[in-house]
């Protein structure tokens, strides 16, 4: 019976997840109208990488060491967002009179060409639209839900690689 944390399933389930956590942030950005704020659109970018290794990794079914090809740059992408999540949600508990102000927006940077390194420093600092909460579920807002998904995620990925490891070595016994 083939063991289901091993082969392509833990990539197709990190993958179908992000595409699903993406697919709804473009519907809240376009459908519902939620302008995404600079730290929102650093937390996307996590899951871009996330997903888009996790959709190779399930297309190549990797066996043995080649997982960790494909987990290492899943895990690596749960890290950036991880840090841009947990940053989103401080500066959304800030208390009102601690919140920075609001710089030039992302798309403003891009659209006249700041040196990255400037649109990255802001986008960390934090602009004060991005301590606003337009969104909740459940009581907790967007930022706080991505930084779960990430957690929740790179958890799952890295027992996939260990119990998966694991379960090759007791097979070849």
């Amino acid at each position: 019976m083939m063991n289901p944390i091993r082969g392509r399933t833990p990539f197709t389930i990190v993958f179908l997840a992000c595409a699903g956590l993406l697919g709804y942030a473009y519907y809240a950005q376009f459908g519902l109208g939620l302008e995404p704020c600079p730290l929102c659109i650093l937390q996307r970018l996590g899951f871009m990488v996330m997903g888009a290794f996790a959709l190779v990794g399930a297309i190549h079914g990797p066996k043995s060491w080649g997982r960790w090809v494909y987990g290492i740059p899943i895990l690596a992408g749960a890290g950036w967002g991880i840090t841009t999540g947990a940053r989103h949600v401080w500066l959304q508990n800030l208390p009102a009179d601690q919140v920075p102000d609001c710089g030039p927006g992302m798309y403003f940077m891009l659209e006249y060409d700041f040196p990255l390194m400037d649109i990255l420093r802001e986008a960390f600092t934090g602009a004060g639209e991005c301590a606003e909460v337009d969104w909740s579920f459940l009581g907790l807002s967007m930022p706080m839900w991505t930084l779960i998904w990430y957690v929740g995620l790179s958890i799952f990925i890295l027992w996939a690689l260990v119990v998966g490891r694991n379960g090759s070595r007791s097979r070849a016994r």
